[in-house]
Order: structure tokens, then sequence, then C-alpha cells
């Protein structure tokens, strides 16, 4: 008896060793959303004027995605398809603003609605807990809308430093904030008080995620650091990298707010590499989606040649910068593999090794193949990818053909987008088969939903 006893606490040692051993492989991950920032921002995408060296040497030494999609063309819908794995037409939250539905709340003197994360969607956070990730958020988090419950530390999130929506003093004033959330509690930050310009939200959420790393350094940990940058307001007092241009100075703040997050994600970079977690550390970087109305899109070519902006489903509104990188792990190469935001939250849990965690319904499929450890190529080219503005906007890319609504009730217009990745002509009226085929593809991944009546 004794003799299988002990037989027996061998055997669950040996399993908790060979547990132990996988979780000690499990790679941190540092997932990194700047916020309205174009397309054609970066160097490493093509950007003339914007110094942008600390991310440039990411793409330089890891993968650099030529056709990667932002799960909508504004904030809040984005980030719900980033952490949930659905896109906009099975997603809770569709837009940044409901008719119906959500809760009613107040964005300066206007009284609008928005619609929060529910306790019943699973996130990144979720799925990687539960496999003895430590989650951290830092800064935005943009799915709370005006329900102070679904925070980030209700959403699968250990730990959260930045602001809600439901709390609007806690990032106001933009860039300089009185106040801040460190977990439950609002923080005063006493040194930008009484309108002083002390200390950037940049480097304070630069410092939050150093802070958390160094905490965790001997767990695995999954950090979503979402910057502001480069977000209207323009403001930022630190312009010295574009003093000398002959740009007005909302131009050269716009450039300053992208440089100055370079060089934060530069330090979050050492950090790593001086804690020796740098090589079991994978490292994401991405937009929401594409620069804004206020940009200076024609000065510094935010977008490039690409048509249209954020809050529009044209390109420059919706296909967003996707680096990858990790020494050893992943290649250097710029790879054209069409992707977007729902492909996140799977192919995250494969690398993590959380797959039995995924919810059973998601849109996205596990990307790891195209670029970690080597794997074979897949297609992701014939599949269906699709957006939409409940009642507005709709859009969805199937192989070489992008069709698009641009309000509610209007015709689909059609762009065949390899020959015109510019979407300057429309062939609507030449391929009435081919838009029939969308639009048939579009109302099947289209789910109606209580919280944005149509």
């Amino acid at each position: 008896m004794n003799d299988r006893v002990s037989l027996f606490a061998a055997s669950l040692l040996a399993v908790s060793s060979i547990q132990a051993q996988h979780e000690a492989q499990r790679p941190n991950i540092l997932f990194i959303l700047a916020d309205d920032l174009g397309y054609a921002d970066l160097s490493c995408y093509g950007n003339e004027y914007i110094q942008t060296p600390h991310i440039d040497r990411l793409a330089a030494t890891g993968v650099r995605f030529t056709h990667c999609y932002a799960g909508s063309a504004v904030s809040s819908p984005s980030r719900c398809t980033l952490m949930t794995g659905k896109h906009t037409g099975h997603s809770t939250i569709r837009d940044n603003f409901v008719m119906a539905g959500g809760i009613e709340g107040k964005k300066g003197d206007q009284t609008i609605r928005r619609m929060h994360l529910q306790e019943t969607d699973t996130t990144i956070a979720d799925v990687l807990r539960a496999v003895g990730y430590r989650t951290c958020l830092v800064n935005k988090w943009h799915l709370d809308g005006f329900n102070p419950e679904a925070t980030p530390l209700n959403r699968g999130f250990d730990e959260f430093y930045g602001w809600l929506i439901s709390t609007a003093h806690s990032n106001d004033p933009y860039y300089y904030p009185y106040y801040r959330f460190h977990n439950r509690e609002l923080v005063n930050i006493a040194a930008n008080a009484d309108g002083r310009h002390a200390i950037h939200n940049t480097d304070l959420s630069t410092n939050d995620a150093i802070a958390f790393i160094r905490r965790n350094q001997h767990q695995p940990f999954f950090l979503y650091l979402a910057y502001d940058a480069p977000h209207e307001p323009y403001n930022i007092d630190d312009t010295h990298w574009y003093g000398h241009t002959p740009w007005e100075s909302n131009t050269q703040r716009y450039a300053s707010l992208i440089t100055h997050m370079d060089e934060a994600i530069g330090r979050v970079v050492t950090e790593l590499d001086s804690l020796g977690l740098r090589d079991n550390t994978l490292i994401v970087f991405a937009s929401d989606n594409g620069a804004a109305r206020q940009a200076p899109r024609e000065t510094l070519r935010c977008v490039g040649d690409l048509r249209g902006m954020k809050g529009q489903m044209y390109d420059g509104g919706l296909r967003v910068p996707f680096i990858v990188n990790m020494p050893g792990h992943v290649d250097t190469a710029i790879l054209d593999n069409r992707i977007y935001f729902p492909d996140v939250l799977p192919t995250l849990a494969s690398i993590a090794g959380a797959e039995k965690y995924l919810p059973t319904e998601i849109d996205g499929v596990n990307v790891a193949p195209i670029f970690y450890d080597g794997h074979e190529d897949m297609d992701t080219h014939s599949r269906l990818l699709y957006w939409e503005f409940p009642g507005k906007q709709r859009a969805a890319i199937r192989g070489d053909w992008k069709a698009v609504s641009v309000k509610r009730g209007a015709p689909l217009e059609l762009y065949r987008i390899s020959a015109d990745p510019n979407e300057t002509m429309d062939l609507s009226s030449m391929y009435p088969e081919v838009v029939a085929e969308m639009d048939s593809l579009m109302r099947c991944a289209h789910k109606p939903s209580p919280n944005f009546p149509e």
C-alpha cells in the first residue's frame, strides 16, 4: 500500500514538474496599441517625416504586416473585437455610441448613450489568466461605456492603471491628467494639479508598464499597453524633435506625440532587455484605427495613398500597422497576409497554450502559423472579413474584392483591391453578380443586436 502511495505521489510530482516546465516556457506577451495612428505614420511604413526608430527596429527584426485591418474604424468597437475575437456583426460593441440600449451619460454637455463589454464576453485576459498569466491593462480601456462595473478588473485583468469613460475626470485634462486609476483607486496626480504639465500621460503609462513588468518578471504575464497617442487633442509641450520644421504647431505636436510614444516604447523594450526577459517576450504593436479627421493627413501623409480616415470603411480608416517581434521565434519578414483584429485572441491563445479556454463562437482564426516558430504559411486571403456601423456603414473583403456601403440605404460600392488598393474605381455596375454575392455574405455575417436596433 505504501509503495502504491509512493508511486502515485511520484507520478503527481512528475506531472506537476512537466506542467511547471510548460508554464515556464510560456512567453510573456506585450501588446502595444496606439490610438488613431495612421497606416503610414511610421517610418517603417513609409513615412518620410515622423521619427520612429524604436518601432522601426521592432519591424526590422520581426514581422511587419502590410495588410492588417483593425476591428473597426473607431475606437470602442475596434477594441471590443480585439478583446473578444468577434467582428462587429457579432460583437457586443459595434459603434462608439448607440441610439438605444447601453447606458446614458454625458460627453461634455451632450447627452449620449454608450454600450459596455458584458460579463458574458470572454476576453484575451480571461483566456490567458486561465493558464497562469498575470494580466494587466495600462491606460485606455474604452469598453466600460457609462457602466462603472464594466472595468478591466471585472473583465479578466488582474491589474489596471489608466482611465475609464464611466469616470469622466479620470483622464482630464487629456495627456496631463489630474487623476488616474491604480486598480480600483482613483489616484491624484499631484504633479499636474492646477493646470501644470509636469508629467505626460504617455510617460505615466510607460512608468506603470515598467513597474508591472518588474513586479511580475518571474511569471508569465500579459501586458496590454494602450497608449492615447496620437489621439486628439494634440497636447504635448515638448516638440523639440520638430521645432526646426515649417509646420504649424498642431502638426508639430501630432508628430511629437508619435515620436514621444516611440521613445517610451524604447524604454519598455530596454527594461525587458535589462531583466533578461526580451527573448521570452512576444511584442505586438498596432493601432486601433486609421488617422482622424483632425490629423495633418495631407502634410504628413498619415495614411499614404489610401482612401479614407477614422470613421470610414475605406482602407484609410481600417488598415493599420501591425508588427510582431520575438527573438528566436519570429523571423524577419514583410508579409502581405490579410489579418485583422478578431484573429488576435485565438492567435495569442495558441502561442500561450490556452486554446481550450477559447469561447466557442469567435470570428477570428489563429494566424500564428504565419510568423511564429517557423510554421508553414497559411491562406488568409479567401475568407470573408466583415465590418459594420449598425444602420450606417458596412464593408467586407473577400479574395480580390472589397464592398463598401457609406451610409444607410446606400448601394454597395465594389473595388478590385489588388489592382486598385486606393479604392478609386467603383466597379459595382460592371460586376453586379459580385455585388449580389458580397451583399449576401455580408447579410449572413450580421447578427441583430438588441443594443443596436436597426
